[in-house]
């Protein structure tokens, strides 16, 4: 099982939360394939920390969905299927638009600059070739408006579903420049919107914001 050792580690994190977000990150990557078999003891020295947090983190991988745990046996990386895609993008579309529903009615100025500042950010990573980075800068940015949302349940159900869809975005966040782009205009849309106060506008521009790269990735993978 190839483990790189060029990579920076999180810091101010405990060794099991370390070695979660790190394998977690490989996988969503693809530098552990789907089906790899996951060897505690290699994990365990390539992140230098004991085997149980490598245990503890395993744990919390399978409860995403992102292994498959049979003890005294091995844990394995999950596979994806493409019609996953098909299943997942269309449940979070609807939790997210409703949110920009929600938040319409909500935002304030300070959280719209906070959104343009993310957007900024997030197509910075883009143009600079960082998929992994653009990827957890367009969470950050739907993340705010669930939160803007105030809406508990949209943001359980949200958390639960972006875990899994990590893994098709990443491929998404990867594809040539022009494409990925459309994200950062539809999110300048999103912000228009909430800005002024649409809350159909929003909903709808964040239903294609969501729905647009779902049927790129199904005819992509």
């Amino acid at each position: 099982m190839p483990v790189p050792q060029n990579f920076s580690s999180p810091i101010r994190m405990s060794a099991k939360e370390r070695a979660l977000a790190q394998i977690q990150r490989w996988i969503i990557e693809g530098t552990l394939l789907p089906g790899e078999k996951l060897i505690d003891a290699e994990l365990a020295e390539s992140l230098a920390v004991s085997r149980t947090p490598i245990r503890e983190a395993f744990q919390l991988l399978e409860v995403q969905g992102l292994v498959s745990m049979h003890p005294g046996k091995e844990t394995r990386v999950t596979s994806i299927e493409k019609d996953d895609i098909l299943n997942m993008y269309p449940t979070l579309a609807a939790l997210h638009s409703l949110a920009a529903e929600y938040s319409a009615q909500l935002i304030v100025p300070e959280q719209i600059e906070m959104l343009k500042d993310l957007n900024a950010q997030f197509g910075q990573a883009i143009e600079n070739g960082q998929p992994y980075q653009a990827m957890e800068l367009d969470e950050q940015f739907h993340n705010l408006i669930v939160e803007v949302s105030d809406n508990p349940y949209i943001a359980s159900f949200s958390a639960s579903l972006q875990i899994h869809i990590r893994r098709f975005k990443y491929v998404f966040l990867k594809q040539p420049m022009a494409a990925t782009l459309n994200s950062v205009e539809e999110h300048a849309s999103i912000i228009s919107a909430l800005e002024e106060r649409n809350k159909e506008a929003a909903s709808a521009m964040m239903k294609q914001n969501l729905l647009r790269p779902m049927k790129e990735l199904h005819a992509l993978i």
